[in-house]
């Protein structure tokens, strides 16, 4: 059996995600997709609109056949870092090949990965100030701006590659549909993440998103509650952490760095509403995700032992087809990392401890139940 893999957060699974994942399986040749998904919590450093195993029991209707939780430590992390988990992990799943979305399709990723950028260390930071500074650099040595979300992406993938003992095969494909940021649905019935999100958390009238998205997305908007990235009552629970922890512990928060800990207290005092605050601890040095992804991190608790990358421990299974549990069978023993199947509390207590209290966290906010309560979704095919 050979598989494809893919790396996405579904937030919410949409008529692209289907595509990206047939697309992967038609030039890959592939028996068997595996997607490699965040959990509850994504890349910008907020909450899902549904959680993991709603996301995955869409993503399973739709065309993939495994679904892997990218951690928490990998997942809430700018792109060359959530890109360097997600290869990782597929590695360790002896998958050969990994299919992507890019706005520049055609542009050689492997080739631009090899260029030479100085002040790498820098680059590991990522901050506002130095993404431009890298881009300039980029751009004069290879003519290539990269400034389009997915072609982040891309290259951040074939860094992450290059790194691997047995690198991947690269598949880019064109990015199907509106701009990734497109906050305006589009009748092609390929409207971007952002729109469909923001049509449906701001309950539009008249508008319906169902030409955008597959039924089974449709009936969890319709039937569930979406979460809004940064809702209220989380917003409360962070103002409440940041009023009631000392400056000295906030300080241990990973990347809050250079005082930022002094300035997202003070504000908390002063500003009521979340959208508020946002703007008063914003400045040219950072950007929105990354104090977005500093104020989560505050919520879990996240420290830097916990936090900063090194291998992968470990592969949360979160659900499989009969195809996907086939392959399973087949390649299981030739894995690099162990499978993990069922949450107990020694891996609470452990290798999954950091996953658990961002699981708790989102059921604290949905009334949800996470992890204790859920073995993989297993879908017949």
């Amino acid at each position: 059996m050979r598989a494809v893999g893919v790396v996405a957060e579904y937030n919410p699974f949409h008529n692209g995600h289907r595509y990206h994942l047939q697309r992967a399986r038609e030039i890959s040749g592939a028996d068997v997709v595996v997607a490699v998904m965040s959990g509850n919590f994504v890349q910008r450093g907020a909450a899902a609109m549904f959680n993991k195993w709603q996301r995955t029991n869409e993503a399973l209707h739709n065309g993939a056949d495994i679904v892997i939780e990218l951690p928490f430590h990998w997942a809430v992390q700018p792109a060359h870092l959530f890109a360097q988990g997600a290869l990782s992990l597929l590695s360790a799943l002896q998958v050969p090949d990994l299919v992507f979305g890019a706005e520049h399709e055609q542009t050689d990723f492997t080739a631009l990965a090899r260029v030479g950028i100085n002040d790498t260390q820098a680059f590991k930071t990522f901050n506002e100030t130095y993404a431009t500074l890298f881009n300039d650099q980029l751009e004069s040595q290879t003519g290539f701006r990269l400034d389009q979300p997915n072609d982040i992406l891309g290259y951040g993938y074939a860094v992450a590659n290059s790194r691997l003992q047995t690198p991947l095969n690269l598949l880019p494909i064109k990015r199907v549909g509106r701009d990734y940021h497109d906050s305006l649905l589009d009748n092609s019935g390929y409207s971007s993440a952002t729109a469909i999100r923001q049509t449906v958390l701001g309950h539009r009238r008249g508008v319906n998103v169902a030409a955008n998205v597959p039924a089974e997305t449709f009936a969890d908007i319709r039937h569930l509650t979406p979460m809004a990235g940064w809702s209220p009552q989380m917003w409360q629970l962070l103002r409440h952490e940041l009023l009631m922890t000392p400056v000295a512990s906030l300080h241990e928060v990973y990347q809050m760095s250079e005082g930022l800990e002094f300035r997202l207290k003070e504000a908390a005092e002063t500003q009521a509403h979340w959208d508020d605050f946002l703007t008063a601890i914003k400045t040219k040095r950072y950007t929105y995700t990354r104090l977005q992804r500093v104020c989560l991190y505050t919520l879990v608790h996240a420290v830097n032992a916990e936090m900063v990358p090194g291998q992968p421990d470990y592969l949360r299974l979160l659900g499989f087809t009969t195809a996907g549990q086939n392959y399973l069978n087949v390649y299981k023993k030739r894995f690099t990392l162990p499978l993990i199947t069922r949450f107990d509390q020694t891996l609470k207590k452990t290798t999954l401890n950091l996953d658990y209290r961002a699981g708790m966290l989102y059921e604290m906010l949905t009334g949800q139940a996470q992890d204790f309560r859920h073995d993989p979704i297993r879908l017949e095919s």
